[in-house]
C-alpha cells in the first residue's frame, strides 16, 4: 500500500523531466509558444504606447487648436488695432503738420526811438524770442531813429505784433505768410535718399581693392557728402524760419516843428522862453553884423585909402595955386 505513492511520484517526476528536456518536441513547442506570446505582448505594449502618445498628441492639438485660433484672432485684432492706431497716429493734422514762414514790417512814430527800441527788446525776450538786428542812429540834432529785427515764436507772433503796433502812432503795417510744407517734405525725402547713397558709396570703398577704384569712389563720396551738407543747411534754414517769425520794426521821431507846436499847445511860452528867444535873436544880430562888417571890410579899406589920397592931393593943389598967382 505504501509503494504506490512512490511510484506515482516517480512517474510525475519522469513526466516533468521529459517535459523539461529541450530535445523533446513538446518542449520546443512550449518554448516557441512562450516566445511568440512574449513578442506579441511587446508589440502590443509598443502599439498601445504609440497610440497613447498619438492620441495624447492629437488631444493636445485639439485642445490647443481653439487657443491658437483665439490667439490668432486676438493677434489679428491687435494687429488691426495697431494698424488703426498707427493710421490714426499718421493721420495728418493740418495745424501741426503745416510749415509756414511769417514775416511782418511795422513803421511806428514814437516820442523816443531809443526807449521804444528797448521796450521792443523786452517784449521779444518775454515772448521767448530774440533780437536779430538792432540799429539806432541820430537823424539830426533833435531826432533819432531805430531799426529793429525781432524773431519770435510762431505762437506769440500775433500778440507781439499787436503790442508793438500800440507803442506809438502806426504809420505802416504789412504781413505775409508763406506755406513751405511741400518744400520741407521734399528736402527731408532728398536728405534720406542722399544719406542712403553716401552709405552705399562707403560700403563700396570698403570692398574696393584697386587704387583707381578707391580714388574714383573717394571723389564720388566727396560730391555726395557736399550735396548732403547743402541739403542739411537748407533744412536747418527752413526749420529756423518756420519756427520763429520775423518782425521788422522801424521807429522814428516826429519832426522838430511839430514837436515844438505840441509843446507850445501844452505848456505855452514863459519868461525863460522869452529870455532865451531874445538872447538867441541878439546873438543872431551880432553874428549878422559881424558877417556884414567882415564882408564890407575890404571895400571900406579901399575907400579909406582913396579918401586919404584925395585929401592929400587936394592940399597940394591948394598950395600950388597961391604960389602961381
Amino acid at each position: 500500500m505504501q509503494a504506490a505513492p512512490a511510484t506515482r511520484t516517480n512517474r510525475h517526476t519522469d513526466r516533468q523531466g521529459r517535459r523539461d528536456r529541450p530535445g523533446r518536441p513538446g518542449a520546443r513547442r512550449t518554448q516557441t509558444a512562450l516566445a511568440a506570446g512574449l513578442l506579441t505582448a511587446v508589440l502590443a505594449l509598443s502599439g498601445c504606447g504609440a497610440g497613447g502618445d498619438d492620441s495624447g498628441k492629437s488631444a493636445d492639438r485639439r485642445a490647443a487648436a481653439p487657443a491658437q485660433q483665439e490667439g490668432v484672432g486676438s493677434g489679428a485684432g491687435g494687429a488691426e488695432k495697431g494698424a488703426g492706431g498707427s493710421a490714426a497716429a499718421k493721420k495728418p493734422n493740418p495745424s501741426a503738420a503745416a510749415h509756414v514762414i511769417r514775416t511782418a514790417t511795422l513803421s511806428v512814430e514814437v516820442k523816443s526811438a531809443p526807449e521804444a527800441a528797448a521796450a521792443a527788446r523786452v517784449t521779444a525776450e518775454a515772448a521767448g524770442g530774440l533780437i536779430a538786428d538792432e540799429k539806432t542812429e541820430q537823424v539830426d540834432a533833435h531826432r533819432a531813429s531805430s531799426h529793429v529785427v525781432l524773431r519770435v515764436p510762431q505762437g506769440e507772433y500775433d500778440s507781439v505784433l499787436r503790442e508793438l503796433s500800440g507803442t506809438g502812432k502806426l504809420l505802416l503795417r504789412t504781413s505775409t505768410a508763406k506755406d513751405v510744407t511741400d518744400q520741407v517734405v521734399d528736402v527731408e525725402s532728398r536728405i534720406a535718399s542722399q544719406r542712403t547713397s553716401v552709405a552705399r558709396v562707403r560700403k563700396l570703398m570698403d570692398r574696393a581693392d584697386e587704387l583707381s577704384d578707391v580714388v574714383s569712389l573717394e571723389g564720388e563720396l566727396s560730391n555726395r557728402q557736399a550735396a548732403l551738407e547743402s541739403m542739411l543747411a537748407e533744412q536747418a534754414s527752413l526749420k529756423d524760419r518756420t519756427t520763429l517769425a520775423t518782425i521788422t520794426l522801424n521807429l522814428s521821431e516826429p519832426k522838430p516843428h511839430a514837436k515844438a507846436v505840441a509843446d507850445d499847445d501844452e505848456d505855452g511860452p514863459g519868461f525863460l522862453d522869452a529870455l532865451s528867444g531874445g538872447w538867441h535873436v541878439f546873438v543872431t544880430v551880432i553874428k549878422w553884423l559881424a558877417m556884414a562888417l567882415g564882408a564890407a571890410a575890404p571895400f571900406l579899406a579901399v575907400a579909406a585909402v582913396v579918401v586919404v589920397l584925395w585929401q592929400r592931393l587936394g592940399r597940394r593943389g591948394g598950395k600950388a595955386g597961391p604960389e602961381g598967382e
